[in-house]
């Protein structure tokens, strides 16, 4: 393994961190326009006339859409440059912010959240590629886990956004302004971190990587020492060992995941299993479904509200804490901790609702001591989340793949996340409707297939150089080879 430029390895400066929470914004629209259909669900569900496969598919088409974008966005990025598919990606957050509010019909609808998930993808992609490239080595852990802590953030805006024009505007359904329903208003109100985002992409500088990949070197240079506050001769070896790791007659292609076998680099499935779980652990049925799902065993709809916004209030404030520990502590110990704190609240969570019971009026109800339990361990389950899974998947997927294959490679390892996605929000309403405990369960199960594949098939990556990680030093190894 090669060492590391000293200053790559040691210095923060103020100009690398402002702009990597600016590259951020991106994970700010993910957040916030993923989950801004859970305040609108009940209500869409009611003027459109779905039933739960329908609902299924309306919130899972956004999903599906993420899917399409991220498998395309590393490709793009490595032909046009970070800041730019940054720019693509907020001019679809804009457009399909405006689309969605002003839909006419379900199927007009699930058109513009389609096209909403493809900003998504990019976002996905775009954010941890970009971070993971201009950060030093020894705080690349703690600025990745901003594009996270973004995510969450705006998952959380998108609750209190969504709460507060239904309590203002006395429920979701009511008519306000313009003529449109409170519900129209929530998917519009995206159009103002769009614009934010548009504006970010226009002034932050291109990644060097990127730059010496196309032959650029002098540019990088310049960029490395206005980012990191290299000189001249630290600039120049960093970017001789990324020349080194690069390829710079083309851009990296879907077969360079390839091995001679034609079957993909262990690293790839490493992290698209990785990626997949992420989603299947069942995190995005918290903020997607939760305030119908607290309504369906009991709660009313200003409780519901308020429980989701303290389930995402949790997640911001364990996604802080997570970015503390991500570089000290280590990417592969917090998803093991994560893991096994998902196992068990989650067979609380299952317990819990398993419990329920029909009341006099006809509507499902948890007993005073399993109510409290459940609503514990859904929080439980998001904190273990947020401190382990949340945050060190996508830092691990912005810097374990060698530099000519990095942006292809987290393309398909997102595509992989959001189709999971897909599934696991098409299956949510249908398994809801036969067991709520039962679904819970199902993800009880992907916890524990979370552990085994951390415990078994990574390493951690925590300190080394982007340039160290080449096929003969990727972060997976066996029992074998860690023994």
């Amino acid at each position: 393994m090669s060492s590391s430029c000293p200053r790559e390895s040691g210095h923060l400066t103020r100009r690398v961190a402002l702009i990597a929470a600016a590259a951020a914004v991106g994970g700010f629209l993910f957040g916030f326009d993923t989950a801004v259909i859970n305040g609108a669900v009940n209500a869409v569900e009611s003027n459109f006339g779905l039933d739960s496969v329908g609902l299924g598919a309306v919130v899972a088409v956004t999903l599906l859409g993420a899917a399409l974008g991220s498998f395309s966005a590393g490709r793009l990025a490595d032909r046009i440059g970070r800041p730019r598919t940054m720019a693509a990606a907020g001019a679809v957050f804009l457009v399909a912010a405006i689309g969605s509010g002003l839909s006419h019909n379900v199927w007009d609808l699930g058109i513009w959240r389609l096209l909403t998930g493809y900003g998504v993808g990019f976002a996905t992609v775009i954010g941890p590629l970009y971070i993971s490239e201009i950060a030093p080595a020894t705080v690349r852990g703690r600025l990745a886990s901003l594009q996270q802590l973004a995510i969450v953030v705006g998952i959380f805006a998108a609750l209190v956004s969504d709460s507060s024009v239904a309590f203002a505007l006395d429920g979701a359904d009511a008519q306000v302004f313009l003529g449109l329903p409170a519900w129209r208003w929530m998917f519009l109100v995206g159009v103002v971190p769009a614009l934010v985002y548009l504006a970010v992409a226009f002034t932050v500088p291109e990644s060097p990587r990127f730059l010496v990949a196309h032959g650029r070197v002098p540019e990088a240079r310049d960029v490395l020492r206005k980012l990191q506050d290299l000189t001249d001769e630290e600039a120049t070896v960093l970017t001789d060992r990324m020349a080194a790791t690069v390829r710079a007659d083309r851009p990296a292609r879907f077969r360079d995941l390839l091995d001679r076998r034609r079957v993909l680099l262990p690293v790839v499935w490493v992290g698209i299993g990785l990626a997949a779980l992420q989603a299947l652990v069942g995190v995005d049925v918290i903020f997607y479904y939760s305030t119908s799902m607290w309504q369906s065993v009991g709660f009313d709809e200003s409780a519901a509200f308020a429980l989701s916004v303290l389930s995402s209030l949790v997640n911001v404030a364990a996604t802080v804490v997570a970015m503390l520990l991500i570089d000290r502590v280590g990417r592969r110990r917090l998803l093991l901790a994560g893991s096994a704190g998902m196992v068990v609240s989650l067979v609380a969570v299952a317990v819990g609702f398993s419990t329920a019971t029909v009341a006099a009026d006809g509507e499902p109800a948890l007993s005073a001591v399993w109510g409290p339990v459940a609503l514990v361990g859904a929080n439980v389950f998001v904190v273990a989340f947020a401190v382990s899974w949340g945050p060190a998947v996508w830092v691990l997927l912005g810097e374990m793949f060698p530099n000519r294959i990095r942006g292809v490679a987290l393309s398909v390892c997102a595509g992989a996340n959001w189709l999971a996605g897909v599934l696991l929000s098409f299956s949510f309403p249908a398994l809801r409707s036969l067991s709520l405990a039962g679904s819970y369960a199902v993800y009880t199960f992907m916890a524990m297939l979370s552990w085994l594949l951390v415990y078994f098939f990574v390493t951690e990556t925590k300190g080394r150089s982007l340039e160290d990680m080449q096929e003969g030093a990727t972060p997976v190894t066996s029992p074998k080879l860690r023994a």
